[in-house]
């Protein structure tokens, strides 16, 4: 069986709807999803000690599963892109911060494929570097950092059905799971 590990952001934990519906995608196609919820309060997250102390909690729940998981994280999980890049694992980013220079280092590491979904009224992302560093990318015209966009609410959960469809495309066109 496949596995998957959900990495949620700052603010609501792993069963929030986008990371929920994209967990729902693995699991739709066999995976065991583990859900990690943070232990305590992260330090600032535009600095970088951010990134080994989401490598410290995440890594005892990596541990843990066998294989390669696909990781899906958000915001604040993508952090976990040197652990993605160091084990060599597939993965969904969602809302990356691209403009913090050691997840954007992590990234460009990666060896294995990944999936960057984000939106140009995010301050976090840069589509111009999410295009150099995958040919997998969902950009969301006028999206912001929560994939909401302009307009009636019913806008932006047509949205998530976006993401939902980028992932489910992407774990189609990728290797995973693998065999190992």
């Amino acid at each position: 069986m496949a596995d998957a590990v959900v990495i949620p952001g700052m603010m609501f934990g792993p069963a929030a709807p986008l990371l929920m519906y994209t967990g729902d995608v693995a699991a739709r196609r066999g995976a065991r999803l583990h859900r990690h919820y943070w232990s305590a309060e992260p330090p600032h997250p535009s600095q970088p000690p951010i990134e080994q102390w989401v490598r410290d909690e995440v890594r005892p729940l990596l541990d843990s599963v066998e294989g390669r998981p696909l990781l899906i994280a958000k915001s604040l999980g993508t952090n976990a892109a040197a652990l993605a890049a160091e084990r060599s694992l597939p993965a969904v980013w969602l809302t990356p911060l691209l403009t913090m220079p050691w997840v954007a280092a992590a990234l460009g590491r990666a060896t294995a494929p990944f999936l960057l979904v984000g939106g140009t009224a995010d301050e976090l992302w840069d589509g111009d570097l999410a295009r150099r560093l995958t040919p997998h990318v969902m950009e969301v015209e006028g999206a912001d950092h929560g994939m909401y966009v302009p307009g009636p609410l019913t806008d932006s959960i047509a949205v998530l059905s976006r993401v939902v469809v980028a992932v489910d495309e992407f774990l189609t066109a990728t290797p995973w799971p693998s065999a190992d």
